[in-house]
């Protein structure tokens, strides 16, 4: 049974702190709990869709409810030196956050919104059904095969029936479907992309720059440091696993076809930099040229700057 660790910082060191199930009941408990810190602000990481439940129930219920990028409170974390990572160390660290800089408070996105990411998540669980059968294809006894092949195509299936939906969903709406068509016209970004990008980040008034979009799929630059030691830079990864998987394969193809991405990769191969530093790269311009079109609602036009708020 999946399980939060909770923590409410009452000054200094002194804390205290309880587990509770990841299910209605176990957030029913929570709230028990909670009754002696009425009016307190609450905060969670952002951690996959785990967090989405508990955040839309304390929303509900009448609680200030904030969801914070789990790379701010890494980097709170480095400031206040700590070393040991448990779920209840990061409870604390996670309280002392909440109360230092009280974050923007959180609500739901609107239903369509929030069906919309139903879906994407639905074709990406599919998919990732479809290629573990796929991989034991090619190495499963004869006897086997038939059944695996039933499966792949029965999920294949189901694969195409949602990709409909998806594509009915927005269709449908007058806001996802303007979305969609201001993303499509970015060179990299087709329809399944833009169903992402639309389904993860939502309303982009949410993020103030392009780089709270960037640290919100975890492609932010990211270089381990210890003294006078200065590490290689890498992305932090500390965001939406699942939104960075959906920009791999397009950011390949803009880096051929989006003359943005193609000129920073052509910079970049110039300086000798190759390899997983290029393509996250791509990966991070793709999603800096979509928060710029969605924010400035204004089709791609390689001649016109970034929005960068």
């Amino acid at each position: 049974m999946l399980k939060f660790d909770a923590a409410v910082w009452l000054g200094e060191t002194k804390y205290k702190t309880k587990v509770f199930a990841n299910t209605p009941k176990g957030f029913e408990l929570f709230i028990a709990w909670l009754q002696p810190y009425q009016g307190s602000h609450l905060c969670m990481e952002a951690t996959g869709s785990y967090y989405f439940a508990l955040a839309t129930f304390l929303y509900g219920s009448g609680w200030t409810v904030s969801v914070v990028n789990p790379f701010q409170i890494h980097s709170f974390g480095k400031s206040e030196i700590i070393r040991n990572k448990t779920d209840q160390v990061d409870a604390r660290l996670i309280a002392r956050f909440c109360a230092s800089h009280k974050p923007q408070p959180w609500q739901p996105a609107p239903l369509n919104e929030r069906q919309l990411l139903a879906l994407v998540r639905r074709l990406e669980g599919l998919r990732e059904m479809r290629q573990i059968e796929l991989n034991r294809l090619g190495v499963a006894d004869d006897v086997v095969k038939p059944s695996i092949f039933e499966i792949i195509e029965a999920l294949t299936q189901q694969i195409s029936e949602t990709e409909k939906k998806i594509k009915k969903h927005i269709d449908a709406d007058p806001v996802l479907r303007q979305r969609k068509a201001l993303l499509t016209s970015i060179p990299g970004i087709g329809d399944i992309l833009s169903a992402s990008l639309i389904g993860y980040l939502g309303d982009m008034s949410q993020f103030s720059n392009s780089g709270k979009v960037v640290a919100y799929a975890g492609l932010n630059p990211y270089q381990k440091e210890s003294g006078k030691w200065q590490g290689q830079s890498h992305i932090s990864k500390r965001g939406c696993a699942n939104l960075r998987k959906a920009l791999y394969m397009p950011a390949l193809t803009a880096m051929t076809f989006n003359p943005v991405v193609k000129s920073l990769r052509d910079r970049m191969l110039a300086r000798g930099q190759k390899g997983k530093v290029v393509v996250c790269a791509a990966m991070r311009k793709l999603l800096q040229i979509a928060y710029g079109v969605l924010k400035s609602g204004q089709p791609f036009d390689e001649k016109v700057p970034l929005a960068k708020t």
